[in-house]
């Protein structure tokens, strides 16, 4: 498990739960940089997609521990009960950790398409997502 620092910003808050979730073997993590959207509900998005419900819950639940250790204000927690699909609102920064077939069917990454995407390198650092790469996620 990786040694984290308490982030200091919304980007690296953002960064610091895609993080999490990599680690915790979601799939698809991608981070949306909505800065540039005017009607946008927060600063960055960061999407990723499990396989199961224990899975949700394990991520939801180590992002969760995470900002305890390290003096983060808790979330608004949203979606625990239906399991399907849970938000974390830090305000600046939504967490959606959704099934597979949820994030399929809702495709936010196609609602919010003219946002800045970037995911986690191998190196554990955020990286741009090249616009060829892009187009397939977005299709």
């Amino acid at each position: 498990m990786a040694k984290y620092t308490k982030p200091r910003t919304s980007k690296t808050l953002a960064s610091f739960c895609a993080k999490i979730a990599e680690e915790k073997l979601a799939n698809d993590v991608l981070i949306l940089n909505l800065t540039g959207i005017e009607i946008s509900p927060s600063d960055f998005f960061v999407i990723c997609s499990c396989v199961s419900d224990v899975q949700i819950n394990a991520v939801v639940d180590e992002i969760l521990n995470q900002c305890r250790g390290l003096g983060i204000k808790r979330p608004r927690v949203e979606g625990i009960k239906g399991g399907y699909w849970i938000i974390l609102d830090f305000f600046d920064v939504v967490v959606h950790i959704m099934h597979q077939k949820a994030r399929v069917y809702y495709k936010l990454e196609k609602l919010w398409g003219d946002a800045v995407f970037s995911k986690i390198s191998k190196g554990g650092k955020t990286m741009l997502i090249p616009k060829d790469e892009l187009k397939s996620i977005l299709m």
